[in-house]
């Protein structure tokens, strides 16, 4: 009798997430039109850009729902509406700042969309990130060196850093698809090799085992040589923290986070001294000041787009965050602060820490430091570790790191591969392989 009433409790506990998850969904596409209609209205020449890109974004948001009600109805109900809501909410962002640039994103929210029904609704996805590790591993670093080697960077500017590989007017950042496959890589080593670890601790009272260390050494490596060939302090730091946050986790071993902090330390004291970008941005977050109009001009105008914006913000449209370069992608953050104040700011901040923190909650319903544990776990502190490293570089807390902000910032790449981690963490949530 226990067990048959198991069912008619699973059924209402679905039923209740549904419920919620369509009505998070609900207030989203009240908040996002409420605001698209208040873009049009202070801004007419975008004539009815606005209501297209809402209508993009509540087809994608209906068509999500009720697919993940079909196949994953055990799911967690808050992870999709949040990533929704946040998609949304930078399409407006952008439209605002950019409307051509609005128009590619909207039709990268649509695929980005179909990538995450598939991620989520894949039955042996997961199974295979942990089956054909070695295969993603190749594939991943294949992808770098093709970076390295022919990378090309579509702004055309001299001297920037060659980041995206494509022709004519489709470029794609490997570098978003290459977080997700080491994340799966390292959960899938992990989880295989903490027995053993487990083992050679006690018997032999080693701390230091090469099965710990050497992979730490490897990732320190891999991130100075991103950082060396392609300049991309962003991406090279989120990769070793992520991982060192990982290893910590399935190990337990403190000294893997103070060996790492030391090895990170070292990279960037190294990094300082070899390469003008890096000095560059310690110099201008130490000092912005004293060259706000040169060097420093675009985080001493992002400072000024939050201290403008003050508790409620300008308004949509009202604002001046386009003073602010690259406000559409790395400093979106700050044309949030300067139109909806802080307290938009606090709610983008609150969205991305319970997408974060209920992304780790998934991780509790397996068994600690298996695959799929590990793997929910990395997926969530990749989006925790980005999110912090630009909100705080756009604030002025840390070095700018170039990096963007998930699910807001402008950028296929980064919009898709969040889509598709976000995915993952919405299958994991639901129990499933």
């Amino acid at each position: 009798m226990a067990v048959r009433g198991l069912s008619p409790i699973k059924s209402r506990a679905d039923a209740q997430g549904s419920s919620m998850a369509l009505l998070l969904l609900v207030l989203a596409g009240l908040f996002l039109a409420v605001n698209a209609v208040a873009l049009m209205l202070v801004r007419p020449a975008l004539g009815l850009r606005p209501l297209v890109y809402l209508s993009v974004w509540a087809v994608c948001a209906a068509a999500g729902h009720r697919w993940l009600e079909h196949r994953l109805p055990g799911r967690d109900p808050l992870l999709f509406p949040i990533g929704m809501f946040l998609s949304g909410w930078g399409l407006l962002v952008i439209g605002r700042l950019i409307p051509t640039f609005a128009e590619r994103q909207a039709l990268w929210l649509a695929v980005s969309a179909v990538a995450l029904m598939l991620a989520a609704g894949f039955a042996h996805g997961v199974q295979w990130l942990r089956r054909y590790r070695y295969l993603i591993l190749v594939f991943g670093l294949s992808v770098l060196a093709a970076t390295i080697l022919l990378g090309r960077n579509p702004s055309g500017m001299i001297g920037a850093p060659a980041l995206w590989l494509g022709a004519g007017a489709l470029f794609v950042q490997p570098a978003e698809a290459l977080k997700i496959l080491l994340v799966a890589f390292s959960a899938s080593y992990l989880a295989e090799q903490y027995s053993v670890l487990s083992v050679e601790e006690v018997k032999s009272g080693r701390m230091f085992s090469p099965r710990v260390a050497g992979p730490v050494l490897l990732m320190w490596g891999l991130s100075v040589i991103i950082l060396v060939w392609q300049r991309d302090l962003g991406t090279a730091g989120l990769f070793f923290i992520v991982f060192l946050l990982l290893v910590y986790i399935a190990t337990g071993f403190l000294w893997i986070l103070a060996g790492g902090a030391l090895l990170g330390v070292m990279a960037v004291f190294a990094a300082y001294h070899l390469f003008t970008v890096v000095e560059l941005r310690v110099d201008i977050w130490l000092n912005p000041w004293a060259e706000a109009d040169g060097r420093a001009y675009q985080i001493v105008q992002s400072l000024q787009a939050f201290a403008a914006g003050g508790v409620f913000g300008q308004g949509i449209g009202q604002g001046s965050p386009a003073y602010v370069p690259v406000a559409h992608s790395d400093f979106i953050f700050a044309a949030v602060g300067e139109e909806w104040g802080l307290l938009g700011v606090i709610v983008v901040v609150v969205a991305l820490a319970v997408l974060s923190l209920r992304g780790l909650r998934a991780a509790l319903r397996f068994p600690p430091r298996s695959f799929r544990s590990l793997l929910a776990a990395g997926l969530s502190l990749l989006l925790a570790v980005q999110s912090l490293m630009i909100m705080g570089g756009v604030l002025k807390l840390l070095p700018l790191t170039g990096v963007t902000l998930p699910f807001f910032s402008y950028g296929g790449s980064s919009l898709l591969a969040s889509f598709v981690a976000l995915g993952l963490l919405i299958r994991l949530s639901a129990g499933e392989d």
